[in-house]
């Protein structure tokens, strides 16, 4: 191996978190309910976003249902590809960038 780069500190998790963030917000604008603080509500909307992510490994839209999410209210969304890309630009750019600089340095 002649180099290595990269952000020890980027995961996942970063892509998980800014879904999860993303239908938090849209659950709070749509219902007025911030459901932050119901760890159950989090984990039931995590695993959506984590299924919906997979799901658009392979197509171009995903949905996000979780019935019963947070006080009786079904959560009923989806996100294209193109917004998922979007959303997680940033993170991207940032992998390439190691990419980038590993090849540079090799």
């Amino acid at each position: 191996m002649d180099s290595m780069a990269g952000d020890t500190h980027l995961g996942g998790e970063d892509v998980d978190n800014r879904m999860i963030n993303r239908f938090i917000a849209e659950f709070k604008c749509k219902y007025k309910k911030d459901i932050r603080e119901n760890k159950r509500a989090v984990y039931h909307l995590c695993t959506a976003c984590e299924r919906a992510e997979h799901s658009l490994s392979s197509n171009t839209q995903a949905s996000i249902e979780v019935d019963l999410l947070y006080e009786e209210i079904d959560f009923y969304t989806s996100v294209t590809h193109a917004q998922f890309e979007e959303l997680n630009a940033d993170l991207f750019h940032g992998t390439l960038d190691s990419v980038v600089k590993a090849l540079w340095d090799a």
